[in-house]
C-alpha cells in the first residue's frame, strides 16, 4: 500500500513538473509578438480549411477525408471544439499545477475523433507549443545529458514500438482502437482520480492542503541500490553536485525506463513525464532535483519523435485541431495561473480530482458501446448511445463547470491581481 502511495505522489510531482514547463513555454510565446503573429497565421489557415472542407466533400482517401488521411477531414465545429478543449486543459494545467494533457485524448474522442487520430494530434500539440516556446527548462542544471541519452536511445525503440502497435489496430478494426486507448486512459485516470479525490477528503479532514500540489520523495534503498549495484557497462554518473563522487547506474536500466516510458508515450499521446518520474526516482534512484530537469528535456524529444515517426508521416494528426488546442491552451493557462493566487489549495486538489475522475467516467461510460461493435458483448444501440452520452455529459459538465468558475473568478477579482 505504501508503494501505490509512492508512485500516486511521484506521478503528482511529475504532472507539477511538466505544469511549469508547459506555463514558461505558453509565457515565451506570448511575450514574442513574432510567435504570437505566427500563431494566428496558423490559425486563420485552419479556420479557412475547416470552412472550404466543411460541407459533405468527398475527398480522395490519398488527398484527405473522413479515412483520416492528410489533410484530414475537418469541420468549423469541430475547429472551435479544439480550442475550448484547448483552454480548459491550460486552465486545469495552470490553475490546479498539473498537466492537462490527460484530458485531451478523452476530450478529443468524445468530441468525435478517430483515438488515434486524438492520441498523434495531441502529442504533435505537445512538439509544436515546445518548439514556439523554446524553453526546456529554466534549470537547465539539472539536466543529465548522460541519463538523457540512454533514456532516449530506449524511448525510441518504445515509440515505434507503441506507434506500430497503435496503427495495427486500428487498421485491423478502427473500434478496437478506440477501446483499446480508452482501457488504458479507464486504468490510468481510474487510479489516479481514486487516490487524488482521498488526498483531498483526508487534507479536508485535517483541515490542511495549503499547498495544491502535494510534494516528492526521493527514493534510496531497495530496487535502486540493487541496480547502482549491478555494474554492466556502460556504466552512467549522475548526482554529481548533490553527492560527492555522484551515484552510478547501468545505461542499459536506463534505457529500458525509457522503453517503457516511450511505448506508453505513443499508445495514449502524452509526454511520458507522469511515468518518468517515479522510475526515475523509485527505480533507477535518481534525486528529484535532477529528475524534473531530465524528464521536461526527454518529454520534447520523446512527444517530438513520437508525433512525427509514428504519426504525421502516415496522416494521424489533424493539424488544425493541434493549432486549435495551441491557442485555447496558450489563453487557459495564463488565466488559470494566475488564478492560483486567488484560491485555496484545498479546493484546487479538489478540482484536480473531480477532472480527472470525470475523463475516467467518460471513457469507462463509452466503453460498452466498443464492445458491442466488436461483439465481445450484447447490448442494443440505443442503449449502448444512453451510456455514451452520458459519459459525455458528464465530461463536459465537470469540466465545463470548472472552466466557467475559473474564468469567473479571474474576472470578479481582476483588481486584486493588479494591485498585487
Amino acid at each position: 500500500m505504501n508503494f501505490v502511495r509512492q508512485l500516486y505522489v511521484s506521478m503528482q510531482e511529475a504532472a507539477r513538473a511538466h505544469a511549469q514547463w508547459d506555463l514558461e513555454v505558453s509565457t515565451s510565446i506570448i511575450r514574442d509578438k513574432r510567435k504570437v503573429w505566427l500563431l494566428a497565421g496558423m490559425t486563420a489557415i485552419g479556420l479557412f480549411v475547416s470552412i472550404a472542407f466543411a460541407g459533405d466533400v468527398d475527398l480522395p482517401s490519398m488527398l484527405g477525408g473522413k479515412s483520416a488521411y492528410t489533410p484530414a477531414f475537418y469541420t468549423t465545429g469541430i475547429f472551435m471544439a479544439s480550442i475550448a478543449i484547448g483552454v480548459c486543459a491550460g486552465l486545469i494545467t495552470g490553475c490546479i499545477g498539473a498537466g492537462g494533457g490527460f484530458i485531451i485524448t478523452p476530450a478529443l474522442m468524445s468530441a468525435g475523433i478517430k483515438g488515434i487520430l486524438a492520441v498523434g494530434t495531441d502529442l504533435f500539440h505537445i512538439f509544436a507549443k515546445a518548439i514556439m516556446g523554446t524553453v526546456v527548462h529554466k534549470k537547465l542544471g539539472n539536466v543529465s545529458a548522460a541519463l538523457a541519452v540512454a533514456f532516449l536511445v530506449g524511448s525510441g525503440v518504445g515509440v515505434v514500438g507503441g506507434g506500430v502497435l497503435n496503427r495495427l489496430i486500428y487498421e485491423a478494426n478502427p473500434v478496437a482502437s478506440d477501446a483499446f486507448i480508452s482501457v488504458i486512459y479507464v486504468v490510468l485516470l481510474g487510479f489516479l482520480g481514486t487516490y487524488a479525490m482521498v488526498d483531498f477528503l483526508r487534507l479536508r479532514k485535517v483541515g490542511g492542503g495549503a499547498d495544491a500540489h502535494g510534494g516528492g520523495e526521493s527514493g534510496g534503498g531497495g530496487l535502486p541500490a540493487m541496480l547502482q549495484r549491478a555494474k554492466i557497462p556502460p556504466m552512467i554518473s549522475f548526482d554529481e553536485d548533490l553527492i560527492p563522487g555522484g551515484k552510478k547506474i547501468s545505461g542499459w536500466f536506463v534505457a529500458a525506463c525509457g522503453l517503457i516510458v516511450g511505448f506508453m508515450a505513443a499508445i495514449m499521446g502524452v509526454g511520458g513525464g507522469f511515468l518518468t518520474f517515479p522510475m526515475f526516482v523509485y527505480v533507477l534512484g535518481v534525486s528529484s532535483f535532477t529528475t524534473v530537469g531530465t524528464d521536461i528535456f526527454q518529454i520534447i524529444f520523446t512527444a517530438g519523435f513520437a508525433a512525427i515517426s509514428q504519426y504525421a508521416i502516415y496522416g494521424f494528426i489533424f493539424y488544425t485541431l493541434a493549432m486549435g488546442m495551441l491557442l485555447g491552451s496558450l489563453l487557459g493557462i495564463q488565466i488559470g495561473a494566475l488564478v492560483t493566487k486567488l484560491v485555496p489549495g484545498i479546493y484546487i486538489r479538489g478540482f484536480y480530482a473531480l477532472a480527472i475522475l470525470a475523463g475516467f467516467v467518460n471513457r469507462l461510460f463509452a466503453m460498452p458501446g466498443k464492445l458491442a461493435e466488436m461483439k465481445y458483448i450484447t447490448i442494443s444501440t440505443q442503449t449502448a448511445q444512453i451510456f455514451s452520452t452520458i459519459g459525455n455529459w458528464l465530461f463536459f459538465l465537470v469540466i465545463g463547470i470548472f472552466a466557467v468558475w475559473v474564468i469567473f473568478t479571474f474576472l470578479t477579482k481582476i483588481n486584486v491581481l493588479r494591485e498585487g
